[in-house]
């Protein structure tokens, strides 16, 4: 598959071990997992294993557009890799490292044919800085 990786990066405040919790879990996903306040995430579920499947129901809050965002895990190692390869075939890493008070989570994926390279990586970061504000306020 001819692809372009993109990567973005946020620097958390909190631990290692909050941030994998607040990254993997269901509870978690549905409360930071859309780009911006008119979008939610209703519900999501995480089999966070090799050959695991994640779903994650992502929704304009208006009803008006909604998808499944599908994905099944390639490498799970506990608070440090992530990998997984969507539906259409592209891959994902997510990386966690922690130093001094914070946690840099780092995401390389490839991007699809049919949106903009700057489009993409704006709303992929958009959501990455929502679960930052997220798990830095709870």
């Amino acid at each position: 598959m001819d692809t372009t990786p993109i990567t973005i990066d946020v620097n958390i405040t909190a631990t290692l071990d909050k941030v994998w919790d607040f990254y993997t879990k269901p509870e978690h996903i549905t409360q930071w997992n859309f780009a911006d306040d008119s979008w939610h995430c209703p519900s999501a579920k995480n089999d966070l294993r090799k050959g695991g499947k994640y779903i994650a129901r992502m929704e304009a809050k208006d009803g008006s557009f909604g998808f499944d965002f599908e994905a099944v895990y390639d490498e799970v190692i506990p608070q440090k890799k992530i990998a997984f390869t969507l539906e259409d075939g592209r891959k994902t890493i997510v990386l966690f490292e922690e130093s001094h008070k914070e946690t840099k989570v780092t995401i390389t994926f490839d991007a699809e044919k049919e949106n903009s390279l700057e489009m993409q990586k704006n709303g992929w970061q958009a959501i990455l800085n929502n679960f930052k504000k997220y798990t830095e306020s709870h």
